[in-house]
C-alpha cells in the first residue's frame, strides 16, 4: 500500500518536473496578449483616420493646382480635383465602414436570421424581415442558399422576398456612406424608402400566392436542421474579422471602385449641368423611369455607385431621379436575377422586378414631388 502511493507520487512529481521545471512551474509568469493585439491599436489609428481625412480636400486642390499645374475651375482641373479628392476619400470611409459593419456582423448568423423569420407571419413578417436585411451581411451571392433555407424551414414566400430585396437594397456600406458624404436626411431617406419597398413588395408577393412558380427541385431538397453558429468571440477575434472584412471587401472592389469615382470626374468636369438637368431633372416626366432602365443592367458595389450619385447629385440632377437610379443599381442587379432564376421561374422573376421597379419608381416620383 505504501509502495504503491510512494510510487504514485513519485510518478507525480517527475511528471511536474518534466513538464515544466519543478518549482519554477510556479514562477513563470503567464503570457497574455498586448493591449496593442488586443485592439488598442484603434487608439492611434482612428485619430490618424480622422486627421488625413480632413486634409483630403486641400491637399487634391493643393496637387491639381501646383503639381499638374492645372486650374481647379477648368474642365480638367475640375475633374481630375474630383478624383484625387474622392478616391482617398471614398476608399477611407469604405474601409471604416466595412471594419465597422464587420464587426457588427460577427454575431449574426444565418442560422439566427432564419430563425427570426421563421417566427414572423403575414405583415409583422414583412416589416421584421425588411429591416432585418438592413443589418445582415448577404447580398445577391447568397441569394440561392438563403432561398432555400428559408422556404424549406416555413418562412412565406412573401417575408422572404422583402428579406431578399432589403438585404442588397439597403446595403449598410451604401447607408453608412451616405451618411458620410451627404448627411443624415439623405441616408434616412435611402434607408426608409429601401425598407418601404422591400416591405410593400413582400407583402403584394406574398398576396399573390406564386409558390407553385418556385422550381420544383427547392421544396424537394430535404431539410436538415443545423446548429446555430457560436458568436462568443473576444473582442480581439472580432476586431481581426472587420479587418479581414477590410482586406477582402475592399481588395475586391476597390478597381471597380476607382472605375466609379473616374466616371463621376468625368460627369463633375465635362457634363453641362442644364443638360443633366434636363435628361434627369423634376421637369422631365420620363427621367426616373429611364434612370431604373438604365441602371438595371449595370453591376455595381454600392461603393461605385455613390461617387457617381454624388456626381450627378452636384450636375443638377433631381435627388428622386438620383435615389431610382441607386436603387436599380444595387436592388435590381441583373447578376441577382440571373442567380435566382436557378430557384424561381420566368413569371415569378418577372413579377417580381416588376414590382420592385415600380416601388423604385414610385419613390423617385414622390421625392421629386417632396423636394
Amino acid at each position: 500500500m505504501d509502495v504503491s502511493k510512494n510510487s504514485q507520487l513519485e510518478g507525480a512529481v517527475s511528471s511536474g518536473s518534466s513538464c515544466c521545471g519543478g518549482d519554477s512551474c510556479a514562477s513563470k509568469p503567464s503570457t497574455k496578449p498586448s493591449l496593442l493585439r488586443r485592439g488598442g491599436w484603434l487608439l492611434i489609428a482612428l485619430p490618424l483616420w480622422f486627421g488625413l481625412y480632413r486634409i483630403l480636400e486641400p491637399l487634391a486642390n493643393g496637387i491639381t493646382t501646383h503639381l499638374f499645374r492645372l486650374n481647379p475651375t477648368s474642365r480638367l482641373g475640375s475633374a481630375v480635383a474630383f478624383f484625387l479628392y474622392d478616391s482617398p476619400k471614398v476608399l477611407m470611409l469604405l474601409s471604416l465602414v466595412v471594419l465597422g459593419v464587420t464587426f457588427m456582423q460577427t454575431f449574426i448568423t444565418a442560422e439566427h436570421t432564419r430563425d427570426v423569420l421563421a417566427r414572423r407571419a403575414g405583415v409583422w413578417g414583412n416589416l421584421v424581415a425588411a429591416i432585418f436585411g438592413i443589418f445582415t451581411p448577404f447580398c445577391s451571392c447568397s441569394a440561392i442558399p438563403l432561398f432555400i433555407g428559408f422556404v424549406r424551414v416555413g418562412v412565406p414566400l412573401g417575408v422572404t422576398f422583402s428579406y431578399l430585396i432589403s438585404a442588397p437594397m439597403v446595403n449598410e456600406v451604401a447607408l453608412f456612406m451616405l451618411l458620410g458624404m451627404f448627411g443624415w436626411k439623405i441616408a434616412a431617406i435611402y434607408a426608409g424608402t429601401g425598407v418601404a419597398i422591400a416591405f410593400v413588395s413582400g407583402w403584394v408577393l406574398g398576396k399573390l400566392r406564386m409558390e407553385k412558380h418556385l422550381e420544383p427541385w427547392v421544396m424537394e431538397i430535404p431539410f436538415q436542421a443545423q446548429a446555430a453558429q457560436e458568436t462568443r468571440m473576444a473582442f480581439s477575434d472580432r476586431l481581426k474579422a472587420g479587418v479581414q472584412g477590410v482586406r477582402d471587401i475592399v481588395g475586391k472592389v476597390w478597381p471597380y471602385l476607382l472605375v466609379g469615382i473616374g466616371v463621376g470626374a468625368f460627369i463633375h468636369g465635362y457634363v453641362p449641368q442644364d443638360l443633366m438637368a434636363r435628361f434627369m431633372g423634376k421637369g422631365a416626366w420620363w427621367s426616373v423611369p429611364l434612370a431604373v432602365l438604365v441602371g438595371v443592367p449595370l453591376y455595381s458595389n454600392a461603393a461605385g455607385v455613390i461617387p457617381i450619385v454624388q456626381a450627378l447629385i452636384g450636375k443638377g440632377a433631381a435627388l428622386g431621379t438620383t435615389l431610382a437610379f441607386m436603387m436599380a443599381v444595387i436592388g435590381l442587379s441583373l447578376p441577382e436575377t440571373i442567380i435566382l432564376r436557378k430557384v424561381l421561374r420566368p413569371r415569378l422573376i418577372a413579377v417580381f422586378v416588376g414590382i420592385v421597379a415600380t416601388g423604385i419608381m414610385f419613390v423617385g416620383y414622390l421625392f421629386n414631388l417632396i423636394l
